[in-house]
């Protein structure tokens, strides 16, 4: 039985003892309800202190069968409590050691500081890929979110070093500083780059001259969301039919056509092939927007002829299904 709903019944089997004892004595005895219950919970705690009034010889059998039925009752009641306690107890510690247990095989992964407003948002959208998640927020409030969300977490400081290590900071991909003050963020960023040199680290900015600083302190990208809410705003305005086109590319929900970036690996078999022998077209369906080069240099609309190189990045547009046979390819 769950010792929750085991507490409970024994809290209301003591209460119905109680209520039985007390109204014994009154029906027995004649006594008061205030007399009554004060002699029901002396004879079942069996404090020993005198009886309040004589007591007949019913009153006395009745005494009795109440001091043998109330003090297993309370004892009942007594372990049930322990059993709560110490297996609500023991719930917390298994969870926390099965929740290190994941965190301690993860690799590869993205490590969000902040589950606030922004930070939940982002999880939400990037926990539809399949990509690993740990998160770092201080408020004991989202605990229960967290949970009922699914996420892998840490409770504490995300600035603190202890906390990011426990995170995998040094086995992560990339980061994430989402926290609610721009300074917050800039001390996030300082200690994440001492670290890990090498990690991606994505900021957030809520005023301009902050970017400066999230920059110095080691982000490789800053991004403000208000600027990037005024943006797309102007461009829906602007550009209305390009901005429902790339709502329907990056839509997660939409399964007929989506956007994908997709690593060229050297040992790709289309690795020194023309776009127009590599077959993306006519096996795949699928169209080439863009190949990204290990410069950073971008080759928008590439030709027919264009080369597909180790390490390029190839950007396309198509069906679910398609996209993942291609990157099967590109990236076995």
């Amino acid at each position: 039985m769950d010792s929750t709903r085991h507490l409970l019944i024994s809290v209301v089997l003591s209460a119905l003892i109680i209520i039985l004892g007390t109204a014994g004595y009154m029906l027995i005895e004649d006594w008061g309800i205030l007399d009554a219950l004060y002699m029901t919970v002396i004879t079942i705690s069996t404090v020993g202190y005198r009886e309040v009034h004589d007591v007949g010889a019913v009153g006395r059998i009745f005494s009795i069968f109440l001091i043998f039925s109330g003090v297993g009752f309370t004892l009942y009641v007594a372990a049930a409590v322990v059993q709560f306690m110490v297996e609500g107890r023991i719930r917390v510690i298994m969870g926390r050691r099965r929740l290190d247990k994941q965190l301690n095989r993860l690799k590869n992964h993205y490590i969000i500081c902040g589950y606030g407003r922004i930070g939940r948002v982002l999880a939400r959208n990037l926990r539809q890929t399949p990509m690993d998640l740990v998160v770092i927020d201080k408020n004991p409030e989202l605990i229960s979110v967290m949970d009922q969300d699914g996420i892998l977490y840490v409770t504490g400081e995300a600035a603190n070093e202890t906390n990011l290590i426990k995170a995998g900071i040094q086995r992560a991909k990339g980061l994430v500083a989402a926290l609610a003050t721009d300074t917050d963020n800039v001390f996030l960023v300082l200690t994440a780059r001492q670290l890990a040199p090498d990690l991606l680290i994505i900021a957030r900015a809520s005023q301009e001259e902050s970017k400066i600083k999230l920059k110095a302190a080691g982000a490789d990208r800053v991004e403000s969301p208000y600027e990037m809410g005024a943006l797309n705003m102007a461009h829906r305005i602007v550009r209305p039919t390009v901005t429902s086109f790339l709502d329907l590319a990056f839509a997660h929900a939409r399964k007929d056509i989506q956007m994908e970036e997709i690593p060229v690996d050297g040992s790709s078999s289309l690795v020194d092939v023309m776009l127009k022998d590599s077959g993306i077209r006519q096996n795949f369906n699928l169209i080439i927007i863009a190949i990204k080069k290990p410069d950073g240099s971008m080759l928008f609309n590439p030709s027919f002829e264009a080369v597909i190189r180790p390490d390029d990045t190839v950007i396309a547009v198509g069906e679910v299904d398609n996209l993942q046979k291609l990157e099967k390819i590109l990236n076995p």
